[in-house]
C-alpha cells in the first residue's frame, strides 16, 4: 500500500515551487524531492529533482495551454508516479499574511480564503498568487486537504510595544501594526537552536537572502523583527528598499505626479541592492564585482544588518548567539565577516577559518557570545504543521 505524502507549495505569479515529504507520524516527515513549474503565462517548463539535487524529470508545454490548475494536477500525478509507494494525502501552502486573525496554520476552506483576501494589498507580491494556488489545486482535487500555514503568524508573541506604531489606536486595532515577515523560518531555526547552542537564551536570527530581515528571539519565542506592517521595511533587500525611501515616494507623489503603481514598481522592483548597485540584485554578482556600484550596496547592506542587530540586541538586552541563514547567510562567508566585525562591540569574536569553511560555528571557543551558520528548511516546517494539524482534526 502506498505511504501516505505531503505536498509543500510555494507559488508566485509565474511559479510553482514545491517539495514533496513522506508522511511519518513518529518523526519529522522525509523529503523526498523538490522542483518548480516556471514561465506561466509565457514559457512553461517544469523541473523535478529528488531529495540529492539530481534531476528526475523536465517537461515543457505551449505557453497559452497552462494554467495553475494543469501545473497543479500535473506535480500530483508526476509524483505518485514517481515517488515509489506514494499517495499525496494532503498539501501546505505558504501563504505569507496572516494578519491578525490566524497565530498559527489552518485547515484551508472557501471561508477562510475569502478572509486571507483582505491582506492582498498588504503583500502584493506574495498573497494574490498563494491564494491562486490554493483555488488552482481545490478545483483540481476539491477532496484533498489544504492547510495554509503563515509567515505571519511566529511573530504574534511578540509584546504590544513592538508591534504597535505610533498611530491613533484605533488605526492599530483596524490591522496597521508590525507583524513581522520570515515567520516559517525562524519557527524552523528556533526549533532547530537547542541541537546548536542549548543554553542560549537570547538569539538574533538574520535571514539574509533576496529577502531579508532579522528576528529577536527570547527563549525561542520572538519578541522583535525588523520587519513591520509590509515586508517592505528593516534591510535592503534584492530589489527592497530601507523605509527612509518611504518620504521620497510621498515627495514624488506631489511633485512628479506619480501614481500608486509606479511607486509600487519603485518600492518592490527597483530598489534594494539592484536599485544601490545599478548592477544586480544577486549578492553573488556584487561580491564578484569590482565596480563602485556594488561596493556601495554591499556597504549598506551590512551596514543596515549591523543596525538592526544593534537595535534588536538592546530589545533583549544583550544576545548569546547570532545566527546567519538563507541564501546568503548561508553562503556569503564576506558577508558573515563583515557583520561579525562590526559586531564585536556584542562579544563576538569571528573565527576566519570556520566562517570560511560554513560553520555551524564561526565564533572562537573564547567569544562571549557564539555566532552559527544554521540552514533553514521552511518547507520542512511546513510539512511539520500540515501533518500535525491535520492530525488533530
Amino acid at each position: 500500500m502506498a505511504d501516505p505524502g505531503i505536498l509543500v507549495v510555494n507559488a508566485g505569479s509565474s511559479s510553482i515551487k514545491y517539495a514533496a515529504f513522506r508522511q511519518d507520524d513518529a518523526a519529522e516527515p522525509l523529503l523526498l524531492g523538490k522542483g518548480q513549474i516556471e514561465g506561466l503565462g509565457s514559457h512553461p517548463r517544469f523541473v523535478g529533482k529528488n531529495e540529492r539535487g539530481v534531476v528526475l524529470g523536465e517537461k515543457h508545454w505551449p505557453a497559452e495551454s497552462f494554467n495553475h490548475a494543469q501545473g497543479m494536477r500535473f506535480l500530483i500525478d508526476w509524483l505518485e508516479h514517481n515517488e515509489a509507494d506514494i499517495r499525496i494525502v494532503a498539501a501546505g501552502h505558504r501563504v505569507v499574511h496572516g494578519g491578525l486573525l490566524y497565530s498559527g496554520p489552518v485547515r484551508l476552506d472557501a471561508r477562510v480564503i475569502e478572509e486571507l483576501r483582505q491582506f492582498e494589498p498588504l503583500a502584493p507580491l506574495h498573497q494574490p498568487h498563494n491564494l491562486a494556488a490554493i483555488g488552482a489545486l481545490a478545483e483540481a482535487f476539491p477532496d484533498l486537504p489544504q492547510v495554509g500555514c503563515f509567515d505571519t503568524a511566529y511573530h504574534r508573541t511578540q509584546p504590544p510595544q513592538a508591534q504597535i506604531f505610533a498611530l491613533p489606536w484605533a488605526m492599530s486595532e483596524r490591522g496597521v501594526r508590525r507583524y513581522g515577515f520570515h515567520g516559517l523560518s525562524y519557527e524552523y531555526i528556533a526549533r532547530r537552536l537547542p541541537e546548536f547552542v542549548p543554553r542560549a537564551r537570547r538569539v538574533v536570527v538574520a535571514h539574509l537572502g533576496n529577502g531579508a530581515s532579522m528576528c529577536a528571539m527570547r527563549d525561542g519565542r520572538s519578541v522583535g523583527s525588523s520587519m513591520g506592517f509590509t515586508a517592505v521595511d528593516g534591510l535592503p533587500m534584492g530589489t527592497v528598499p530601507v523605509p527612509s525611501i518611504r518620504a521620497c515616494c510621498c515627495i514624488s507623489c506631489r511633485h512628479r505626479g506619480w501614481d500608486a503603481r509606479r511607486i509600487e514598481t519603485l518600492l518592490y522592483k527597483e530598489s534594494g541592492l539592484l536599485g544601490v548597485s545599478g548592477i544586480s540584485n544577486d549578492m553573488r554578482e556584487l561580491l564578484a564585482s569590482d565596480e563602485v556600484g556594488a561596493h556601495r550596496a554591499i556597504e549598506l547592506f551590512c551596514y543596515s544588518i549591523a543596525k538592526q542587530l544593534g537595535a534588536l540586541a538592546a530589545v533583549l538586552g544583550g544576545i548569546d548567539a547570532l545566527v546567519f541563514t538563507a541564501g546568503i547567510g548561508e553562503h556569503a562567508a564576506a558577508i558573515r565577516e563583515d557583520v561579525c566585525r562590526r559586531a564585536e562591540w556584542l562579544g563576538i569574536r569571528l573565527d576566519a577559518a570556520a566562517n570560511r569553511a560554513g560553520g555551524p560555528c564561526i565564533t572562537s571557543a573564547a567569544s562571549p557570545a557564539s555566532a552559527w551558520v544554521i540552514p533553514t528548511d521552511e518547507e520542512k516546517m511546513i510539512a511539520i504543521h500540515t501533518r500535525d494539524l491535520l492530525a488533530t482534526a
